[in-house]
């Protein structure tokens, strides 16, 4: 199997060296760019696993590189790591597809943890999948990221996938917070701002109707039930 390769986007020479041999010891193959352009210019030419990217850049920031890959509808995994703690910034990184936020200063070690974690999703073991799962009105294509609701088809993410997958296997059991995080997100360290991002997503395309709810149910304080008669 070829090696994954990780694009590490940074304006700072000594963090994407310091990224750079982590990478590498973890057996994986590292790219380097210093700006957003330079990372788009990677982009067209190399199909990457993964890529770090930095927010705060003096050619072609982040935000812009994030829209370059919605608007080329890429499925190119991203994981934000920035100075910036602003809950803001975080969201709005999370809202344009980045599927991790991680803040300067970091820990090497866990930067590849997470990495590593968001590769699997991309290799998911398949005895542990079904193809396709059905509840009531919803119909979810795993493999093909495609959900069937009332007859309309959904494009997914793969977050938002594995989101749904989650819920469809467990119909009208109330999944805490803590827990839907650590199931998506195999991370012990439950962040509030990153689910709800991508559970607002997800709504948007569960429910036509916000404002009357049929699947998606918010437990306050505690977290989510999502309704159905089973499988």
């Amino acid at each position: 199997m070829n090696p994954d390769k990780i694009l590490i986007v940074d304006d700072e020479s000594e963090i994407r060296q310091l990224i750079r041999i982590h990478v590498e010891q973890a057996g994986m193959e590292a790219f380097e760019a210093a700006s957003g352009q330079e990372a788009i210019v990677q982009l067209k030419g190399t199909p990457f696993s993964l890529m770090i990217l930095d927010l705060m850049m003096d050619d072609r920031n982040g935000f812009e590189v994030l829209n370059y890959l919605r608007e080329n509808e890429s499925d190119l995994l991203v994981i934000v790591l920035s100075a910036r703690r602003d809950e803001e910034h975080k969201i709005t990184a999370l809202g344009l597809g980045a599927v991790d936020f991680v803040t300067k200063p970091f820990s090497p070690m866990e930067l590849i943890a997470r990495l590593q974690t968001n590769l699997r999703r991309l290799r998911p073991k398949a005895h542990l999948r079904t193809p396709v799962i059905k509840l009531n009105n919803l119909e979810l294509d795993v493999d093909n990221l495609l959900l069937i609701n009332n007859g309309e088809r959904y494009t997914l993410t793969q977050m938002e996938c594995e989101l749904t997958h989650l819920f469809m296997r467990n119909p009208d059991r109330v999944l805490t917070k803590r827990e839907i995080y650590q199931q998506i997100w195999n991370h012990e360290n439950y962040d509030d701002n990153t689910l709800s991002v991508f559970m607002n997503r997800l709504r948007k395309k569960l429910e036509p109707l916000s404002s009357s709810p049929q699947h998606i149910h918010t437990i306050r304080s505690v977290g989510y039930r999502f309704s159905g008669d089973g499988l």
